[in-house]
């Protein structure tokens, strides 16, 4: 059986359940899972495919994890030996699932076996082909990822995980380990189902032979804060539950860094939201606030472009040396161009190359140019590593963070006792709680 979970994706699920209902696969049964879509999905969907596809609309979105366990347990209800879970924003080949099916019959060793998933946008590159998850760096990585399609990739690759998005499962295992962790919500529920399918005994493959295309339009955070929650909050306390004894305390450093960072970060860029959304998932995830979170954790994206605004009015020049980063001096000088036809007053836009004073050299020149309404930006990999703290020049990093006051001196010198202080006051704290999630999941 086929289950498609959707949630207001109605010019997805369309094109996804005619690809499915088109396999040349005999005797596949489809089941559609509507979220409580709000955009006519449901409606399309009955309307479009009548009794061939039974429909499930809930009453409420359940997330995905939710969504699929809707189809699943009707799936195990019914006596299905197989379940095929679909995300709504795939097209799938028509032999994707008899090629799932002919590999898991052959393999009764492997529990679970997902399709090689090729990008929507770039079908000649692959999106991933099973996923691992690094202990030593607690994190996930998809496989083959950006990859271009050569032929050269093995046909079958096995791993601790595959995405949700085309993974075949076995009705036997699912009774074993459980439908997908429904806690979850949203994001690491099929990284946590592959590794439970692992611990228990089974393996996890992917199947080159069975192909689809996917879409990662959804996965953008674009309008709010909604998939950062999610993210953080499911990724740490899988880490909470699954890391060993001896590596609980290095794990709980590496979160407290990363969290300090991604805050430090979006306070500096005037991103408030972010940061305060992530603290909320830090602090859900450590006590077991799991489920669907409220909304007043949930925040509108606001990306704040005041300081280069402040920075910018008035000048008539602006100079961009490069120093190396080509692409980065391109991409600033875009959106200083973009702020000088807005506010009328018609920039000039210059981009140099390397550095304006090299070896020391050239402060005076930078000087003279402020005198006479010409900006410098210089561009930089990290503003907080640098070691200019006269500030001749303003500087841009990657993350599009600016150097440019002494506040902004003051954060960049004091980031990493600030840091160290952060993780000294969490740390016996995420460490107990975390031990004390590890035993009662053991």
């Amino acid at each position: 059986m086929a289950v498609v979970c959707n949630y207001n994706k109605r010019e997805y699920v369309a094109g996804c359940v005619q690809s499915v209902v088109e396999s040349a696969f005999e005797g596949l049964d489809v089941v559609v899972v509507d979220n409580a879509s709000t955009d006519g999905s449901a409606e399309w969907i009955r309307s479009q495919f009548g009794d061939s596809v039974k429909l499930f609309v809930n009453e409420e979105n359940l997330g995905g994890s939710g969504g699929f366990n809707v189809g699943i347990r009707y799936a195990l209800e019914e006596g299905y030996e197989y379940v095929w879970c679909l995300d709504n924003d795939v097209l799938v080949d028509e032999n994707a699932v008899g090629e799932l099916y002919s590999f898991m019959e052959g393999h009764p060793e492997v529990g679970m076996a997902g399709s090689k998933v090729y990008h929507m946008e770039k079908p000649d590159y692959v999106q991933q082909f099973g996923i691992d998850i690094l202990w030593d760096e607690y994190c996930c990585e998809a496989k083959y990822h950006g990859c271009l399609e050569d032929g050269t990739m093995p046909e079958v690759v096995y791993s601790d995980a595959v995405a949700a998005c085309s993974v075949l499962v076995r009705a036997s295992v699912i009774r074993k380990i459980g439908p997908l962790p429904e806690e979850n919500f949203l994001y690491w529920d099929d990284t946590e189902w592959g590794y439970r399918c692992n611990l228990a005994g089974y393996k996890v493959a992917s199947v080159g032979s069975s192909k689809i295309l996917h879409s990662m339009g959804a996965k953008k955070e674009s309008i709010n804060t909604f998939p950062m929650y999610y993210a953080w909050r499911n990724w740490i306390r899988f880490f909470m539950k699954y890391t060993p004894k001896e590596k609980r305390e290095d794990m709980c450093c590496a979160f407290l860094e990363g969290i300090f960072d991604v805050v430090y970060n979006d306070i500096y860029l005037g991103e408030e939201n972010r940061a305060k959304t992530v603290m909320y998932a830090y602090d859900d995830a450590i006590h077991g606030k799991m489920g669907k979170a409220k909304e007043d954790k949930i925040f509108p994206v606001v990306h704040s472009e005041e300081k280069l605004t402040k920075l910018l009015m008035g000048q008539k020049e602006v100079e961009i040396y490069a120093n190396g980063l080509d692409g980065q001096a391109e991409a600033f000088a875009k959106k200083v161009r973009a702020f000088g036809e807005k506010s009328g007053n018609g920039l000039a836009v210059r981009i140099l190359k390397g550095h304006p004073f090299p070896n020391g050299n050239g402060v005076e020149l930078v000087l003279e140019k402020k005198k006479r309404g010409i900006c410098t930006f210089t561009m930089a990999k990290d503003i907080f590593c640098l070691d200019d703290l006269e500030l001749h020049t303003w500087y841009v990093d990657e993350e599009e963070r600016i150097l440019a006051s002494e506040e902004d001196l003051f954060l960049s010198i004091n980031r990493d006792y600030s840091r160290k202080m952060f993780v000294f006051s969490q740390k016996g704290l995420f460490l107990s709680l975390t031990a004390a999630a590890g035993e009662r999941d053991a």
